[in-house]
């Protein structure tokens, strides 16, 4: 997978297609994010640069709670990618 603002992209697409609001902050992050769970905010540490927002987005989508029949079919393809790469880790 290559780390590039367009891969960025698409994953954040699929999380926000699945209900969920991604932010970007500062704050004292333990891992680089938190979840929002009742309100469906995923908030990663802004000052990641593209390579740690897609590593942490990747670790984060087993946890997420994602239709994937609410997502587009280039959506659905991408996130059992992810899913699969995850599960390698």
């Amino acid at each position: 997978m290559k780390y590039t603002q367009h891969t960025l992209d698409k994953i954040e697409r699929v999380i926000e297609e699945g209900g969920y609001l991604i932010r970007y902050e500062r704050g004292t992050f333990q891992s680089g994010y938190c979840i929002l769970q009742s309100k469906k905010v995923v908030v990663l540490n802004k000052f990641f640069q593209t390579e740690g927002r897609i590593n942490t987005l990747i670790d984060l989508l087993p946890q997420l709670d994602i239709n994937i029949d609410a997502l587009t079919h280039e959506s659905q393809k991408l996130y059992e990618e992810l899913i699969t790469i995850e599960v390698e880790h």
